[in-house]
């Protein structure tokens, strides 16, 4: 009886060692590439805090289509889209809204990092998979889809650095809306590559809501009172609006970091062929929506999906700037498409800790 058992003990545990050897090889093929599971049935909505600029248009314009392609393809049932216009109470209600409607996925673009976790952990708990993404939503059961807003400014910073040095600098920053998420995550970043930089000095930061009035306006204000200012740090979208607010108060055009806009571009490169002028743009694309959106459904499709999903950022330097700007359409925004296998392409790199896949210059 003793041996007996212990062949029978030693045959069971071989048979669940073989097994789980298996199921850890089906496992790591089922991560990589595309899922496939059925989600015809499957209908996706995006709830976003603010639509009130060119980046948001474009971003919601890219989320719709990508949806209505996919419901054409047979991979979705449908989408919806609502904009709370930067109310959070708004948004929270309109998400509440969305659990009840059914969706089984809701992809947010969240006013607060802090204040939707009570909404968001309703719809995880109502079995809804919940993708935030450019935003810092911290409820633990949503899965975020964002940059490394840290390499955003220290990215800016080092530009600044490689073309000013590292002598005494004075430095404008514009952030995007008070009390956001993204704005507030980038900032930190900011801070935090400021260290590398000891000799630069902030001397004012403005909120310019990502928007070129708004950021023209505030620059505007301020700028009576500022030293000489020898580099401009951004968030997109108001990098010509503060050109605008220097050349309205006759004082010489700063390295103003660009947002990946037309008018930036345009400016940029009509001052480069008028006086040489220089500098960088870099910024989220709005189709950072399509990441989300694929991710929600890989995830519905069964794919194994981390809890963060890093997206790279978009970098122009002035080689590439033509090649850029002649895509962009007027008062647009620079944009690439994400179809189903780069997001997969992009999940596999984050799971495997390998090279995010870029977007290349345009031929």
């Amino acid at each position: 009886m003793k041996n007996g058992y212990i062949t029978m003990r030693s045959t069971t545990f071989g048979a669940l060692l073989l097994a789980g050897t298996v199921l850890t090889s089906v496992g790591a093929q089922a991560a990589d590439g595309i899922a496939k599971g059925d989600t015809s049935g499957k209908t996706i909505a995006f709830s976003n805090s603010y639509a009130g600029n060119s980046f948001r248009q474009v971003m919601i314009r890219s989320f719709e289509e990508t949806g209505a392609q996919a419901a054409k393809d047979h991979l979705i049932k449908s989408t919806a889209v609502v904009s709370a216009n930067n109310s959070v109470t708004e948004q929270a209600s309109q998400i509440q809204n969305l659990i009840l409607q059914g969706y089984s996925a809701i992809v947010v673009l969240a006013g607060s990092d802090t204040a939707l976790n009570g909404v968001v952990k309703d719809a995880c708990d109502a079995g809804i998979v919940v993708v935030a993404f450019a935003s810092g939503v911290t409820e633990p059961c949503a899965y975020r889809v964002d940059y490394d807003l840290d390499s955003y400014g220290k990215a800016e910073l080092d530009y600044l650095a490689g073309r000013l040095g590292q002598g005494p600098e004075n430095l404008l920053e514009i952030r995007g809306a008070a009390g956001d998420g993204f704005d507030k995550r980038l900032h930190a970043g900011v801070e935090k590559a400021m260290k590398d930089h000891p000799t630069f000095k902030i001397v004012n930061e403005v909120y310019g809501a990502w928007t070129s009035t708004v950021a023209q306006k505030e620059v505007s204000g301020v700028l009576p009172s500022l030293p000489k200012i020898d580099g401009v740090l951004t968030q997109g979208g108001d990098g010509y609006g503060a050109a605008m607010a220097f050349e309205g108060a006759g004082r010489p055009l700063p390295i103003i970091v660009m947002g990946n806009r037309q008018d930036e571009l345009a400016l940029w490169k009509k001052q480069h062929q008028s006086n040489g002028y220089e500098t960088m743009s870099l910024g989220a694309t709005p189709s950072v929506s399509q990441v989300a959106f694929w991710v929600a459904q890989q995830i519905l499709a069964g794919k194994q999906v981390p809890k963060f999903v890093e997206v790279p950022l978009l970098r122009i330097d002035q080689g590439d700037l033509d090649a850029w700007l002649a895509k962009v359409p007027e008062g647009g925004v620079v944009n690439a498409t994400y179809d189903q296998p780069l997001v997969a392409d992009i999940i596999d790199a984050n799971v495997d800790h390998k090279p995010l896949p870029g977007v290349p210059a345009p031929k």
